[in-house]
């Protein structure tokens, strides 16, 4: 949003967990927008999720290893068999430059980040409550948004329920938890369609969530 009566500003909504908003500048979004594009093509590409409680309505694409639930695999074991996708160096060290900036250098000093769950949101897509736990590793989960503005849920490391936090995470944000909060439960209940920079030319949200699997 232009010229903001209050400018956003750095939160932490809980320890151990830091919100930046305009983290990534225009270019870089443009950047890794272009990037996505690509790993989103088949083979090992964009998919549907199906779960045990269903249908996920946001889409994903996985780079160094693929997640299924719940797990982890060399292959996309629940789409085209296809082999994953590599995972770029220079995404590991933005993972890491992320968790310097918010958390310290002795949070980022082990995080070797080998894995990006990529969620593509259209207008009417959501994301229950979860926790990322299928890794092996109690590593920073580093969070980026582009595109369209959502409501972000950052809950608690106990139950799905009550107490959370409803943040709104805008194109170029950075979310970061990891510590206290690393086991949190968090999700998406809901997108603000149209609501992304006109520049950037993404029609939906894009999540790039980076983990360290610690396989």
């Amino acid at each position: 949003m232009d010229a903001e009566l209050f400018p956003r500003s750095r939160t932490e909504p809980a320890p151990g967990a830091v919100h930046v908003p305009d983290w990534l500048a225009p270019d870089r979004q443009r950047q890794l927008l272009k990037a996505c594009r690509q790993w989103a093509r088949p083979p090992a590409g964009l998919r549907t999720v199906r779960t045990p409680g269903g249908t996920m309505t946001a889409r994903q694409v996985c780079l160094g290893l693929h997640w299924y639930p719940y797990g982890y695999a060399r292959t996309v074991v629940d789409g085209d068999g296809a082999p994953v996708k590599p995972f770029p160096a220079w995404l590991g060290e933005l993972g890491r430059q992320a968790v310097r900036e918010t958390l310290g250098p002795d949070a980022a000093r082990d995080a070797a980040y080998d894995i990006a769950l990529i969620n593509f949101y259209g207008a009417d897509a959501r994301m229950g409550m979860h926790r990322d736990s299928d890794e092996c590793s109690d590593a920073p989960v580093v969070s980026l948004s582009l595109g369209d503005t959502c409501v972000f849920r950052f809950g608690n490391t106990r139950t799905r329920t009550r107490p959370w936090q409803d943040i709104e995470l805008r194109s170029g944000d950075l979310f970061v938890f990891g510590g206290p909060a690393r086991f949190a439960y968090h999700g998406v209940p809901r997108i603000h369609p149209g609501t992304g920079p006109r520049e950037l030319g993404l029609a939906g949200r894009l999540n790039i969530t980076l983990r360290v699997s610690g396989l």
